[in-house]
């Protein structure tokens, strides 16, 4: 458990979140019903498969999310991706299409408005609601609660196994991911790019049980949008952590990558989204 954070404190906040999401909204798209509300597309997203959908979550806001599905009868696998403190982008819409193309039900979602700093120069950003939710710490209440909100809107989209549910998290994304999951968030699996490990975070591995992918760059820095918590070195003593923890954990590092390397090189951008595919085949999938 984080220490920022005590188990009665994530209790009433994931209860807050469960009674948030009863009540009834419109249903998104084709058949079945959930508790997302159909939106336009944004003017700007070159991305014109996903489908366009609003989650509330009460006192914080509203999330627009992107949903695209592969093709063939569901349900499917489902992740939901997380964008880092660049804000909300194309580059997040089109990963979630790359992963439906590999049979997985993808939901991108702005989970905060706003954003920039140095990552910014690395993504064409999409414009969310204005009463989208400010930007969190990621070890915040106001994220465990949005987070838990998403999760179960999208656990009853139509095409949805709502027990193969996984999170995908970069940078800050990353870090909310993390701190849901070890205050005892319920996910099947989890990916984290570029994510900050502070020291909080690496004393609290043993919390995670969820099968993690850990995908960092060997050159994370300030530099291009990272921090003094997304450094290799913490991410790899978090690895170790999670070891000596015997919690089920795969990690790549990559050579030379910076923060953001995921969307400013093309070669590692195909070769994380097969990794991806890989393990949550591995470990979503029936």
């Amino acid at each position: 458990m984080p220490r920022s954070m005590d188990a009665r404190q994530f209790a009433a906040i994931m209860a807050a979140a469960l009674a948030a999401c009863q009540h009834p909204a419109q249903p998104l798209g084709l058949s079945g019903s959930s508790s997302v509300t159909p939106a336009a597309p944004p003017p700007v997203t070159e991305w014109s498969g996903a489908e366009w959908g609003v989650v509330n979550v009460p006192y914080i806001g509203d999330v627009l999310i992107a949903v695209t599905r592969p093709s063939g009868e569901g349900p499917f696998p489902t992740v939901i991706i997380l964008h880092g403190t660049h804000g909300f982008a194309q580059e997040y819409v089109r990963l979630a299409a790359d992963l439906s193309q590999a049979g997985f039900v993808a939901v991108a979602a702005c989970w905060f408005v706003g954003g920039g700093g140095a990552g910014a120069n690395f993504i064409a950003p999409i414009g969310c609601p204005e009463d989208a939710p400010a930007m969190p710490a990621a070890a915040s209440a106001q994220t465990i609660r949005t987070i838990e909100a998403l999760r179960r809107a999208v656990s009853a989209l139509p095409d949805v196994q709502p027990d193969r549910i996984a999170l995908f998290g970069h940078s800050r994304g990353g870090g909310a991911v993390l701190n849901y999951l070890a205050g005892g968030g319920d996910a099947a699996a989890a990916i984290v790019n570029s994510a900050g490990y502070p020291d909080e975070m690496i004393a609290s591995a043993g919390e995670l049980a969820t099968p993690l992918l850990i995908l960092h760059g060997e050159a994370d820095s300030p530099a291009d949008g990272g921090s003094v918590f997304t450094d290799a070195a913490r991410a790899r003593a978090f690895e170790a952590a999670l070891q000596r923890a015997s919690r089920p954990v795969e990690a790549v590092y990559y050579d030379g990558a910076g923060h953001n390397a995921l969307f400013a090189n093309p070669l590692q951008y195909e070769d994380e989204v097969e990794r991806m595919a890989a393990f949550l085949d591995s470990n979503v999938r029936n």
